[in-house]
C-alpha cells in the first residue's frame, strides 16, 4: 500500500509533509473533508455538523500508486498523490489535491486547484501563533457557474458568482457558509471562523483568518437534494407553530402597556386577523435585567391574559448585552459569564440605558457559547417573562453588535474570537430553545437578527435587520430572502416597509409600503415593523410614528386589510409547506430553479419565486408600475390566479398589476383560495 494513503473503512486519509487530510463519508452522497497542517485531526472544534453522521450507505475505497478514490453513492472523491511523473522525490504543489466527480458518469463537479505549480498548493496554512493558522482553501473556477446561499447579504445579487463575501456577522449581513452550485453540488464551510469567500472568475477561495483546521462538507445533487442532505447532517427545523403563520404587528416602539393593548384591541374591533404583537426594546428596567419596567408596564401578566383571550401572542425583545447599571453585571462578571477580551475591559459596545441621561454605557455581552452563561441568562428570562406567560422572544442585536468590531480581541468559552466568532447567534438562539424546552414548551420560535449554520434546529427564525425603506431595498430583500432559503433557514421575514424611516403621510412611501406588504404576505413569516418618521436620538424614550395597517390612508388600508385576509385563507397551504420544510429541509419560499432545475431560464429569474410547489409570486418593485413581465417555467401549465387565464410554461407573459394586486400564478390546475368569497 502506498505510504501516503490509509483506508479507514468509511474514510480515506492522506499524509505527507506533516499534513493530514481525511475524506470521510458523512450522510447520503456526501463527505466531510478535514485537513490540518501539523499534528492529528481535531474532533472537538465547534462547527455545524451534528456529532454523528447519518448512515449514508456503503463506501468503496480504492488505493493505487498515484491516487486513491472514495466512492459514496452519487459522489466520488479522488486524492492525487502527486508522485506520477515527478522529477524529484520532493512532492509538488498538486500533491494531495482533491477532485469531486459524479459517480454515474465521472463529470467533474468541483476540484481543488493549486495556486502555483511549485507553491502553494490548494491548501495553505500560514502560522498566526499558538497553533493557529491563516487557512486558505482553493478550488477551480468554472465559466458560467451559478452560486447561491451563503446566508443573507445586501449586495443585491441572487447568483453570487463574482462576489467577495465577508464571513462575519453584522446587522443585515448574516453568515451561513452553505454554497449551492448549479453544477450539482453543495458545500458547507464547517467553521465559524472569521474570514471570507472569494467567488472569482479565476478561482474560488475560502479563507479563515485564524483557525486550526480546514473543515468542509460536500454533497452531490440538485439544489433540493443538497438542502435535504444538509438538514440531515446539521439538524431539521421543528415544525412552525400554527399561530406563527399569521400576521405579526410591530413598530419601534410601543412605549407602554396600554398603548400596546389598544393597538391589539383596535385590530379586534376592526375584525382584522392578528397573531403576534411585539414589545420592543427599552421596556426593561436596565439593559441586561430582562424584566419589565413597571412604571410603563404595570401588570404584564394581565396584559398577556388579555392578549391571549384575543388569540394574540406577545413577543418580547431580549438583548444579549448587559449594562454596568444592571443588577446582573457584577455577578456575571465575577462568574466569568461574559465574552472576554484579550486586552482592556470587557466592554464591547456603547449603548444608552435608563438613568444615564445623555450618556451611554459601555456594555458587555454574555457568552452564549458558555453553557453556564446560557443557563444564567435563561433563568432571568424565565423569571422576568416566562413566568408571566410569555414564550415568544425577539433576540435582537445577536450578531452580537460589536462597536468596534474587533473580533481578534474577543475570547469566548468556545475559543478565540477569530476562530469561533460567527457561532454566537446560533448559540444565543440555543439559550432560549433549551430554556423553553426544559420548561415544557413544545412550540418554540425565536426571531433573530443574525444566524449561523445549524440554527434552524433551535427554532431560530431570521429577519433581515435594519434596512432602508425604498423600492431598491425591496428588490434587494427578495434576493436576500431566497439566498436565506438556499442556506437551510426556512423561517425568514423582513421588516415590511423597511426599518429606517418612511413617512406614513407620504404618497410615494405609501406605495412602497403597499407593494412590500403584498410581498410580505407570501414570505414564510408575515411581519410589519419599522421606525417611521424623522430620525431621533437613540435613547430609552424614543419611539416612532404609527405603523399599523390603518396608518397609511383609506386606499392603502383597504389593500392591506385584503392581504391580511388573503394570508389567513392561505395559512393551511403555508403550514403544509412548513411541515415539508421540517421533514425534508426543502424551504417554503423557493427560487424558481429549485422547482424547475431543467428550465435554463428559471436559473435567471431573480425577481419572482414560488411559495411551495404550486404558487408563483411575482412582486412589484418599481414605483408607478402597473404591469410586469413574468417568466412562467417550462414543464408546467400556469393559471393567472386573478383572471383565470391559462398559459403554457416556457414563456414570458406581461400581466396587469394594479395597486391592489400582486401577480400570482397557480401551477397545473392547483386550487388555492386567492379570491375572497363575497
Amino acid at each position: 500500500m502506498p505510504q501516503y494513503f490509509r483506508d479507514l473503512g468509511t474514510a480515506l486519509e492522506w499524509r505527507a509533509r506533516g499534513e493530514t487530510l481525511r475524506v470521510e463519508a458523512w450522510g447520503s452522497d456526501a463527505v466531510r473533508v478535514r485537513a490540518t497542517p501539523a499534528g492529528p485531526l481535531l474532533d472537538d472544534l465547534p462547527g455545524a455538523l451534528l456529532g454523528t453522521p447519518p448512515d449514508g450507505g456503503p463506501v468503496e475505497i480504492k488505493i493505487s500508486e498515484h491516487h486513491a478514490t472514495l466512492v459514496h453513492g452519487t459522489l466520488t472523491v479522488r486524492i492525487d498523490a502527486g508522485t506520477e511523473g515527478a522529477l524529484t522525490p520532493e512532492l509538488g504543489a498538486a500533491a494531495g489535491t482533491l477532485t469531486f466527480t459524479r459517480t454515474e458518469d465521472g463529470t467533474e463537479l468541483l476540484a481543488e486547484e493549486p495556486a502555483h505549480f511549485w507553491w502553494p498548493g490548494p491548501r495553505l496554512a500560514t502560522a498566526t501563533g499558538n497553533g493557529h493558522h491563516r487557512l486558505e482553501q482553493r478550488f477551480r473556477a468554472y465559466q458560467g457557474e451559478r452560486l447561491y446561499g451563503l446566508g443573507q447579504h445586501t449586495h443585491g445579487m441572487l447568483d453570487q458568482k463574482g462576489a467577495v463575501i465577508d464571513l462575519v456577522q453584522r446587522n443585515a449581513e448574516v453568515t451561513i457558509p452553505l454554497l449551492i452550485s448549479d453544477r450539482g453540488y453543495g458545500l458547507l464551510w464547517n467553521s465559524p471562523a472569521i474570514g471570507r469567500v472569494e467567488l472569482a472568475e479565476t478561482g474560488t477561495r475560502w479563507v479563515s483568518d485564524s483557525a486550526r483546521q480546514i473543515d468542509y462538507w460536500i454533497t452531490a445533487g440538485s439544489p433540493a437534494d443538497v438542502l435535504r442532505r444538509y438538514a440531515d447532517v446539521t439538524g431539521h427545523s421543528p415544525e412552525l407553530p400554527e399561530w406563527a403563520s399569521g400576521f405579526w404587528q410591530c413598530k419601534l416602539r410601543y412605549r407602554t402597556q396600554e398603548e400596546l393593548l389598544e393597538v391589539a384591541r383596535e385590530y379586534r374591533r376592526r375584525g382584522l386577523p392578528l397573531s403576534v404583537i411585539v414589545c420592543d426594546f427599552f421596556h426593561w428596567t436596565h439593559l441586561g435585567e430582562w424584566k419589565f419596567d413597571t412604571s410603563e408596564w404595570p401588570d404584564p401578566a394581565a396584559m398577556v391574559r388579555e392578549l391571549d383571550e384575543m388569540g394574540v401572542r406577545l413577543m418580547v425583545s431580549v438583548w444579549p448585552s448587559i449594562s454596568p447599571a444592571s443588577e446582573n453585571y457584577h455577578p456575571m462578571l465575577n462568574q466569568g459569564l461574559f465574552v472576554g477580551t484579550e486586552f482592556g475591559p470587557m466592554a464591547h459596545a456603547d449603548w444608552p440605558d435608563k438613568g444615564l441621561g445623555a450618556y451611554s454605557a459601555q456594555v458587555a455581552f454574555y457568552d452564549a457559547t458558555n453553557p453556564e452563561a446560557r443557563e444564567y441568562v435563561w433563568e432571568r428570562i424565565r423569571r422576568g417573562y416566562h413566568d408571566l406567560g410569555i414564550s415568544v422572544f425577539w433576540l435582537d442585536a445577536g450578531e452580537p453588535e460589536l462597536k468596534p468590531g474587533h473580533q481578534y480581541n474577543l475570547r469566548y468559552h468556545a475559543g478565540p474570537g477569530l476562530e469561533v466568532g460567527n457561532l454566537y447567534p446560533r448559540e444565543n438562539a440555543r439559550t432560549v430553545h433549551e430554556g423553553l424546552t426544559a420548561a415544557g414548551e413544545t412550540e418554540i420560535i425565536s426571531l433573530n437578527r443574525s444566524s449561523w449554520a445549524g440554527a434552524q434546529r433551535y427554532g431560530a427564525a431570521l429577519w433581515s435587520g435594519d434596512i432602508g425603506t425604498d423600492f431598491a431595498t425591496l428588490r434587494t430583500q427578495i434576493k436576500a430572502g431566497l439566498n436565506v432559503m438556499m442556506s437551510g433557514i426556512p423561517w425568514w421575514t423582513t421588516d415590511i416597509g423597511g426599518f429606517h424611516g418612511g413617512d406614513p403621510d407620504d404618497p410615494a412611501y405609501r406605495e412602497v409600503l403597499v407593494r412590500w406588504f403584498q410581498y410580505g404576505t407570501f414570505c414564510p413569516l408575515f411581519r410589519l415593523h419599522g421606525f417611521r418618521g424623522d430620525e431621533q436620538v437613540l435613547e430609552p424614550a424614543m419611539t416612532g410614528l404609527a405603523n399599523e395597517v390603518w396608518s397609511y390612508g383609506e386606499e392603502a388600508y383597504e389593500i392591506l386589510a385584503g392581504h391580511l385576509r388573503l394570508r389567513e385563507r392561505l395559512r393551511p397551504y403555508v403550514m403544509a409547506q412548513m411541515r415539508t420544510a421540517s421533514e425534508t429541509g426543502v424551504p417554503p419560499m423557493r427560487p424558481v430553479f429549485l422547482e424547475f432545475p431543467d428550465d435554463p431560464a428559471a436559473w435567471r429569474v431573480e425577481d419572482a419565486f414560488l411559495l411551495g410547489p404550486d404558487l408563483l409570486v411575482a412582486p412589484i418593485t418599481e414605483a408607478g408600475a402597473r404591469e410586469r413581465a413574468v417568466h412562467l417555467p417550462a414543464g408546467a401549465r400556469w393559471t393567472d390566479a386573478w383572471t383565470g387565464e391559462e398559459h403554457e410554461g416556457g414563456q414570458t407573459v406581461t400581466v396587469a398589476a394594479p395597486l391592489d394586486r400582486i401577480p400570482l400564478f397557480l401551477r397545473d390546475g392547483a386550487r388555492l383560495p386567492v379570491w375572497e368569497e363575497a
